[in-house]
């Protein structure tokens, strides 16, 4: 995978910054996180599918880019082999990357959408995190994007729902089994964030955070080594309501739900 060293920051004598790998860092909240914790001095591995996206994020940081899309194990793989031999093994790893798209399971088109999009957002987290699960020392922190979107089926949008339940369920199991090893899965489900995949939305998103404002609270999970976070916190209360209706009440609310628009992003 090519590679773009950029500038290395100026840094206190001694001082040892945190090595952090993101993926879905060319926009959104990908991007957030490597400016937030770029801010502090960590030295970066940025993950992404547009170079351009990467470069943008990347200004003025201590950070190497890998084009690579999270789908594809073998360029993850070579990513992250680029990361260990130049920067070492990462204190934090971040699965940002993600595919959030209407799907419809009548219509045979769909059918390789919903491909992409449970081979991003599940598959993609195992191609992220398995390369550096050998490596990672003793308090490592792997942390994956979920969504408040998978605690219940929305209409229209099938294949995400299910992916970011499945997403949630294997990060769990993944907790458990590096628990012995000293390192933290920690499991955040956003509710909206403004990022170019919510602008696309025709209907309204209640408690809609800045991608900064998000990436902070991610931080803070990551420091705290939180299992489960549900960001901001108004929308746990509406994810425990969502998880608890009856059918039939869950039915009548959400059957005309507006829907997410369909086709795959560029």
């Amino acid at each position: 995978m090519p590679t773009v060293p950029l500038k290395v920051l100026n840094t206190p004598s001694g001082y040892n910054p945190l090595k952090v790998f993101i993926t879905g860092a060319s926009s959104g909240l990908g991007a957030a996180l490597a400016r937030h914790y770029g801010a502090t001095g960590a030295r970066l591995g940025l993950v992404g599918r547009r170079p351009e996206g990467l470069q943008a994020t990347a200004a003025g940081l201590d950070a190497r880019l890998y084009q690579a899309d999270v789908r594809d194990a073998d360029a993850m793989q070579a990513a992250a082999d680029a990361f260990l031999r130049d920067v070492g093994a990462p204190d934090i790893v971040i699965a940002a990357a993600g595919i959030s798209v209407g799907t419809l399971t009548a219509a045979a088109e769909d059918a390789p959408v919903f491909r992409a999009v449970m081979d991003a957002n599940v598959l993609g987290l195992v191609h992220t995190f398995q390369p550096f699960i050998a490596a990672m020392p003793d308090g490592g922190v792997l942390c994956g994007i979920s969504s408040v979107a998978g605690v219940r089926g929305l209409p229209g949008g099938g294949a995400y729902s299910a992916s970011k339940a499945a997403a949630t369920v294997y990060l769990e199991a993944l907790r458990l089994e590096l628990k012995a090893r000293g390192i933290a899965v920690v499991t955040v489900a956003p509710g909206y964030i403004d990022t170019p995949m919510t602008r696309v939305n025709p209907y309204a998103m209640p408690f809609r955070m800045s991608a900064p404002a998000a990436a902070a609270k991610v931080a803070r999970s990551i420091a705290q080594r939180r299992g489960y976070t549900v960001i901001p916190w108004q929308m746990a209360w509406v994810a425990r309501a969502m998880k608890w209706l009856p059918n039939p009440l869950y039915d009548l609310l959400f059957e005309k739900a507006p829907r997410k628009p369909r086709g795959l992003p560029t």
